[in-house]
């Protein structure tokens, strides 16, 4: 019963994913009102974009590097 699930949940993981980032940003936008809410999800994606950049083998090499030496 594990396996089936597992292989089902990693079948249709995007979608889950996709889903639940939707019921996030929707409840934001009515929690917060339009543009609050699009100055929140644009701060998460800045977030995100700059700690992958953070995180990635050759983060500290590149721009940020010698910002944070």
């Amino acid at each position: 019963m594990k396996e089936r699930l597992a292989a089902v949940l990693s079948a249709h993981m995007g979608k889950i994913f996709g889903s639940l980032l939707g019921l996030i940003v929707g409840w934001i936008f009515i929690a917060y009102g339009v543009l609050k809410g699009l100055f929140v999800v644009l701060c998460i994606a800045a977030g995100v974009f700059f700690g992958a950049v953070l995180d990635s083998p050759k983060g500290s090499d590149g721009f940020f590097g010698r910002f944070l030496r």
